[in-house]
């Protein structure tokens, strides 16, 4: 337990120091009280004109804690109860280990969690190794062939390990904590733990990945690269195997944390009766700037000030039932290639830990529901990403080039111009098109009113140069596989569907906290292995 003291607004050029000596005043606490002191948050606040660092200090003090924070009662000053660790309290025994399919955020961190416990878990996954996914990735996006079962979207790491590596979320969910204690344990740096919006960067996360994988291995547990989920063995309604190419693999548990990319395996597991519902997501492009157009929009003259991090934005609009919205942000990242399927185009972004690169992107994306899809039934919005996919990949010439188009054309609705001091860059080459062709029409719609609106809201962003990149498909699961309170599915006794892919995560942590709940129920209900 210890005492959190936020929204300590300090100069620019003040120490952390400085803020924890604020902290234990504002506490009233003598120094020889205070056990530790650092920094729990920082963030940078530029309202008003003025440059300040805001910090939430983190005390562990001698003494009652909780009667402290009731005697000062401020908003300011709170009780932090740490997230305990999850410990094995069920008592039924497992015949055969548990099983994990894939290894993103969620099956990454579920089987980290039992492996822990001793449950030594058997994990699935359809793609690669790290350095042999760096290679086909590498592969691709120089120009080779593209290979379905491990590119950016499948493969060691999951699609959270070519990102950005943010691990901002809104969850709220104490498991949080164990997320980052764990990622730190495997090599993301110190200052992951104190960012107010924290990031690890793609060359450092899949080094962390890796490291996690191998001490689940050491731990007992079993992972089978190239290995996809083909369907699963039931016997009166209670699961009893998984199938793969190489053979059934028993077990009476398994969790399914497949991705929101495995479209096969939604089609497979559909046709086996799993229940399954047609969920929203957004489709859109990708936007760039030059990352010193983002830094002057948001610091303005305080704008590359030595320390200061390259900008980083969100924006937001609805109208009625409709949002568009910036996602997944990349400070001086690119744009990749995250094709999956043949013939179908699919953008994402990336950046490395220092995020020193030329450009920013940004996911810039319209809401779609359900009642936006031509067909019915739960695989409607597959078929929906599917349909724009093949359109950019018609656009873009058919040789998985990307359709681009300057932001002021997009605007005017014409082809325009060939992009000029912002450079897309999307590796696999480029096509000038008319991206209102190709977006659906409410979507292209809501992106031509929002980009103005948003300029207003971050000088620059609507600039005539700035571009887009088609298209942006993957944002989340178009799919949700339905489960209980459990988490088990109501369909197949023993299965936990679980994770982006499932519909009930987005982004690395919330995913990764969903694997944690899955390890969980299974940790309740059984005892580990002998």
């Amino acid at each position: 337990m210890s005492i959190i003291v936020s929204g300590l607004k300090c100069s620019y050029q003040a120490l952390d120091s400085d803020a924890i000596g604020t902290a234990v005043r504002l506490c009233g606490l003598d120094k020889s009280r205070v056990r530790s002191a650092h920094v729990h948050k920082l963030s940078f606040d530029l309202r008003r004109g003025a440059l300040h660092k805001v910090y939430a200090i983190e005390l562990e003090i001698d003494g009652d804690e909780r009667s402290l924070c009731e005697r000062l009662s401020r908003p300011d000053v709170r009780l932090r109860e740490h997230a305990p660790e999850p410990r094995a309290t069920g008592s039924r025994r497992l015949v055969h280990r548990p099983a994990v399919c894939g290894l993103g955020p969620a099956g990454l961190f579920c089987a980290l969690l039992l492996a822990e416990q001793g449950y030594r878990p058997v994990v699935l996954e359809r793609g690669a190794p790290m350095d042999e996914r760096d290679r086909a990735v590498s592969l691709f996006s120089g120009g080779g062939a593209l290979d379905p079962n491990t590119n950016i979207q499948f493969g060691e790491g999951g699609a959270g390990a070519y990102s950005d590596g943010k691990l901002t979320t809104r969850i709220g969910d104490v498991r949080c904590e164990l997320v980052l204690r764990r990622l730190r344990a495997h090599g993301a740096p110190a200052e992951t733990m104190t960012r107010a919006h924290p990031h690890i960067g793609t060359d450092i996360l899949k080094g962390i990945v890796v490291s996690m994988r191998r001490r689940i291995e050491e731990l007992g547990g079993t992972v089978h690269f190239r290995t996809p989920l083909l369907g699963f063995v039931s016997r009166a309604g209670r699961l009893t195997a998984l199938r793969t190419p190489a053979g059934d693999v028993p077990c009476e548990t398994a969790v399914l944390a497949i991705g929101h990319s495995a479209r096969d395996t939604f089609e497979q597991l559909f046709a086996q009766g799993l229940p399954m519902q047609a969920k929203p997501f957004s489709v859109g492009v990708r936007i760039e700037h030059r990352q010193e157009t983002i830094d002057l929009g948001l610091y303005g003259r305080y704008a590359g000030t030595p320390g200061l991090p390259p900008g980083e934005y969100f924006l937001s609009r609805r109208v009625g039932d409709r949002g568009c919205y910036s996602f997944c942000m990349c400070p001086g990242g690119t744009v990749v290639a995250a094709s999956s399927e043949e013939g179908m185009v699919v953008t994402n972004g990336m950046s490395v830990h220092a995020r020193d690169g030329v450009n920013a992107n940004a996911a810039l994306a319209v809401s779609v529901t359900p009642d936006d899809f031509a067909d019915e039934g739960p695989l409607a919005g597959v078929a929906f990403q599917r349909m724009l996919e093949r359109s950019a990949f018609a656009a873009g010439g058919g040789d998985y080039s990307a359709p681009v188009q300057c932001v002021g054309d997009f605007l005017r609705r014409q082809r325009g111009r060939r992009p000029g001091r912002v450079q897309p860059t999307y590796p696999r080459g480029w096509n000038l098109t008319d991206l209102n062709e190709i977006l659906p029409p409410f979507a292209a719609a809501m992106l031509r009113e929002s980009i103005p609106v948003f300029g207003k809201k971050l000088p620059g962003f609507d600039a005539d140069d700035a571009v887009l990149t088609g298209l942006e498909t993957r944002t989340s699961s178009p799919v949700r596989i339905v489960r209980q309170d459990t988490l088990y599915s109501p369909g197949v006794s023993g299965l936990i569907p679980c994770g982006e892919g499932a519909g009930y995560a987005g982004g690395i942590m919330s995913a990764a906290v969903d694997g944690i709940r899955a390890a969980e129920q299974i940790m309740r209900e059984y005892a580990p292995l002998e």
